[in-house]
């Protein structure tokens, strides 16, 4: 059983919404937010990145950033760019990207779910990160972006979902910079409100695509504020986070690629002969570039050239875990040759999710780095396996496009 339940969404105003939305907090650095939002004062990067306000404040993580976000909300409220809805509701999100939609529901989930792992996860998250955004939705009063959830896909949501999508004009409808369709609409009919929490009751697990800190965040904000309203009931915003819940069927995983800033101490000779000791097969696909085709298929770049890597049968165990390509090139190839034993903490890899193209793979390795290795994308049954088993997938394994967008809907808590 999933609980999924409609929200008091704060959102922009119609004429607003184009100029609100922005890309998720956790894909662009300080710099490349303050220049993001330069120019656009309504943006949603002076909530999620308030930082880019306090020009002399170095430190992202500082109180006054998560009271700036704060201070930013309640003005973009009292000016009109946000609007609180009047009635719970749920809300339809489409999103197109390069002629391919994705359609899902936003509503509210169940912090108690999250804890039991019906809202089941598949990534460790990093304490810092998690303390970072309980402190901004804490002092903010509310969850500022949605969880991406998927769950295996049912004809009778999807076919409310088209319904209403057919018979109703969207609250807003636009092209952000980046190319990515955004359309919402609004369902505030109570029986239909019903309907669809009745269908979510029958779905048996949510899955975490994307959102692993935020749900994290989210569920020990809802534990806090527990423990500060000892006499609380459950029905209390606080005890749901925001999501924007996705048919597995409609998402795309794409390649979660590594770079590496040495050969640690070999030549390039001696490090081919390493990685075919090691049970992998090179073939010298010269000078373009060249994309895995299929599992245990990788292709590495270095030194203007392109090499198809292919991992031996002896190289893929039979759980899991063991046998997802990032975990394959993790034991037998960056580990034990190459010398990075954690790729979490390890100053000398770099992660590029596969939206940027084998281009930025080959910039890198010619530039700051020096070799790069592009893997298959895993996909989305592979994601569901490992989080059945309640096992954790290497880091930087999945990369989700579009990623949804930011600021056109938040959670009060």
């Amino acid at each position: 059983m999933s609980t999924v339940r409609p929200f008091k969404a704060i959102r922009p105003a119609k004429e607003y919404a184009e100029k609100v939305e922005s890309l998720p907090y956790d894909v662009m650095n300080r710099e490349e937010a303050a220049e993001m939002a330069k120019g656009n004062p309504y943006s949603f990067l002076h909530v999620c990145r308030s930082e880019i306000d306090l020009p002399e404040e170095k430190n992202a993580y500082s109180p006054a950033v998560y009271q700036k976000a704060k201070e930013n909300i309640d003005e973009f409220l009292n000016k009109g760019v946000f609007v609180e809805e009047e009635k719970p509701a749920f809300y339809i999100y489409r999103q197109k990207m390069d002629g391919r939609y994705q359609t899902g529901i936003v509503g509210c989930v169940s912090v108690d779910e999250y804890m039991n792992n019906t809202i089941k996860k598949h990534e460790l998250t990093r304490v810092e990160k998690e303390q970072d955004r309980i402190n901004h939705f804490d002092a903010c009063n509310a969850d500022t972006e949605p969880v991406f959830l998927t769950y295996k896909d049912d004809k009778r949501i999807r076919t409310i979902v088209e319904g209403f999508m057919n018979a109703h004009d969207p609250e807003y409808d636009f092209t952000d910079p980046t190319g990515i369709g955004h359309t919402l609409w609004v369902i505030d009919d109570d029986e239909l409100i019903r309907g669809i929490e009745d269908l979510f009751k029958e779905i048996p697990a949510l899955y975490i695509a994307d959102g692993h800190h935020r749900s994290a965040s989210a569920a020990k904000v809802g534990a806090k504020r527990r423990q500060e309203n000892p006499g609380y009931t459950g029905d209390e915003e606080f005890n749901y986070f925001m999501a924007a819940i996705l048919p597995d069927s409609d998402l795309k995983c794409f390649d979660y690629n590594r770079v590496v800033k040495d050969l640690n101490g070999y030549s390039k000779e001696e490090l081919f002969d390493k990685i075919k000791a090691a049970g992998f097969e090179l073939e010298n696909m010269g000078s373009e570039p060249y994309r895995p085709q299929k599992k245990q298929e990788f292709s590495m770049y270095v030194d203007g050239e392109w090499y198809k890597m292919t991992a031996q049968d002896k190289l893929v165990p039979s759980d899991i875990i063991g046998s997802l390509d990032v975990s394959i090139l993790q034991k037998n190839l960056l580990d034990p040759i190459l010398g990075i034993e954690d790729p979490r903490t390890s100053d000398r890899i770099d992660f590029i999710g596969g939206i940027r193209g084998l281009e930025e793979l080959k910039r890198r390795a010619d530039s700051d780095m020096k070799l790069a290795i592009a893997v298959y994308p895993l996909s989305v049954d592979e994601l569901f396996a490992v989080a059945d088993g309640e096992l954790e997938m290497p880091p930087k394994s999945t990369w989700f496009e579009p990623k949804l967008g930011s600021g056109l809907f938040m959670h009060r808590l």
